[in-house]
């Protein structure tokens, strides 16, 4: 979906051609107005954004380019919530005017940025939807994604957000069954806009499936069992789980439902890889990338990872179809070993929660001290 006549990047054409859309897992205001965010799209495929409260927390905590900005804020008194909320919409918002082109190129399939709600939403259904509604109508760019996370609470405000016609991310996603939730309320969400009369065309969704985070932890659980067939399956869960995803992804967009609803219109729900940052150092500094590639879904990298991938990335086309039988029987030998991936990943969930809410409080805590706030 990208115009591959303005790229250069052999290893990320490659990667794009082989369906893959590579979305940017960083926003910062420097990288808007040195035009290093337009550099990558021409150079490196880049055809979408990701943010979140970490990214915002890092970008706000250096450089100078949102001095303007804090010390109008802090100017006409305003609070940290409000000045947290004009700082990120207003990124958001530039960042979705650089990839206008990729949207308007690629019919609103990519050309995404997204913004998260607050994590400290994220176990309050109706404080979500208010909030994703507000983000949506305030940045008022249709090539924006609201992201939601994935948790029982989110679920009904996925499905609400949707039938409002509202474009989303579906953030915070660990398990194959929380996975099938997500695009139950999808569909859902479709259903209820077809009702009211929306133009399904006009909604995207991704839903995105976090990948590192799943070896980091059952890796650690792998060394302290100790066995030569525990130490065998290090480096292995999280693309198995990926991979019985996309098949997922395909059976249920294959279903009667979700047929009836692209036959409206309606766009199917892409899988996107998200934590594609390799943390293990044994492991490939691209293997999360290539070894989930496939068409018709998203990886966010952060940019170590895109530069690692432009460097050296090995695409070789696709990794994911025709490997699913291999992926159960790696999470059969995990069970088998003693290691319960059901257990690993309501962890994982629950310090994702918890991970974004302490970069939430370290972005208040850096804006109010920009702000004077007390």
């Amino acid at each position: 979906m990208t115009d591959t006549e303005t790229t250069t990047g052999s290893n990320t054409e490659a990667l794009s051609e082989a369906g893959v859309s590579i979305w940017l897992d960083d926003l910062s205001r420097e990288r808007i107005a040195s035009k290093g965010l337009q550099r990558l799209i021409a150079e490196k495929n880049v055809v979408g954004v990701t943010t979140n409260p970490t990214i915002f927390a890092a970008a706000l905590a250096k450089g100078e380019a949102y001095d303007e900005q804090v010390q109008e804020l802090k100017a006409k008194g305003a609070d940290v919530d409000t000045a947290i909320f004009e700082i990120t919409t207003r990124d958001v918002s530039d960042a979705a005017d650089v990839f206008a082109d990729v949207y308007e190129s690629s019919n609103g399939y990519d050309g995404r940025v997204s913004i998260e709600v607050s994590p400290e939403l994220a176990h309050d259904t109706d404080a979500t939807i208010a909030e994703a509604k507000r983000l949506w109508s305030t940045i008022g760019k249709p090539n924006v994604m609201i992201k939601i996370p994935a948790t029982l609470e989110g679920l009904p405000a996925i499905t609400a957000v949707i039938a409002e016609g509202i474009s989303v991310n579906v953030t915070l996603i660990f398990s194959l069954e929380r996975y099938r939730a997500v695009i139950d309320a999808y569909l859902e969400g479709l259903s209820q806009a077809a009702a009211k009369g929306v133009d399904l065309s006009t909604i995207h969704s991704v839903a995105s499936f976090f990948v590192s985070r799943v070896d980091s932890e059952i890796d650690k659980r792998l060394d302290a069992i100790g066995t030569d067939e525990a130490k065998s399956l290090k480096g292995r869960s999280a693309v198995a789980n990926a991979r019985l995803a996309y098949e997922l992804f395909v059976e249920a967009f294959a279903a009667e439902k979700a047929i009836e609803l692209q036959e409206q219109g309606a766009n199917r729900q892409r899988p996107l890889w998200a934590s594609t940052g390799v943390k293990d150092p044994s492991l490939p500094d691209t293997f999360y990338v290539v070894d989930l590639v496939t068409h018709g879904v998203v990886n966010t990298m952060p940019e170590k990872t895109l530069d690692a991938v432009a460097d050296h990335g090995d695409v070789k086309g696709d990794t994911i179809v025709g490997k699913y039988d291999e992926a159960r029987q790696d999470l059969e030998r995990l069970k088998a070993v003693g290691v319960d991936i059901d257990e690993v990943t309501d962890q994982l969930e629950r310090e994702g929660v918890e991970k974004f809410i302490v970069s939430w409080h370290e972005l208040s805590d850096t804006v109010s001290d920009a702000i004077g706030s007390n």
